[in-house]
């Protein structure tokens, strides 16, 4: 991870589910192994691996602050019930655009900014049981946006 570093910001601060689940993972023991399951959903008569929303702010502010969007997407993530693995985010110059990711366990959250235009498209594809609309309260309330654009997919449809 220290190679990361000088490319942008790296933050290796799990999340409390992630402490959460490593302290079940050892309370369970082998029985984890003995267990395996695919965390797909089954819902409205439908199986599939996550929910993907692509989610558009316009009118949306502070999308030149690494540090701001990772705080707020390691909110959005644990308020969706996922495990916060890592993050990354790099600033393109000092007044410019931030691209980053926060890994889960679950999948991911991306962001990718242009605060010229006050636009930030974002990405929160999810697996099992979290479920990333609860992540679009937090989103409204980090970046202030005027308008939100969602769109939801569902990936890896079972036919």
């Amino acid at each position: 991870m220290n190679a990361l570093t000088p490319l942008g910001m790296v933050s290796d601060l799990p999340s409390e589910n992630q402490t959460n689940a490593a302290r079940r993972e050892a309370q369970v023991g082998h029985e984890i192994a003995d267990e395996r399951t695919d965390y797909f959903v089954q819902r409205d008569g439908m199986t599939f691996a996550g929910t993907h929303l692509l989610v558009d702010l316009w009118g949306a502010s502070r999308l030149d602050d690494p540090a701001w969007i990772d705080e707020a997407l390691r909110e959005a993530a644990i308020v969706a019930g996922a495990t916060i693995l890592h993050s990354h985010f790099h600033h393109f110059t000092p007044n410019g655009g931030v691209s980053g990711v926060v890994v889960l366990a679950e999948s991911h959250i991306s962001i990718h900014t242009w605060p010229e235009r006050n636009f930030a498209a974002i990405d929160l594809f999810m697996c099992g049981v979290c479920d990333p609309n609860l992540s679009i309260p937090i989103l409204r309330r980090a970046f202030s946006p005027d308008r939100v654009d969602v769109d939801e997919q569902r990936r890896g449809r079972v036919v």
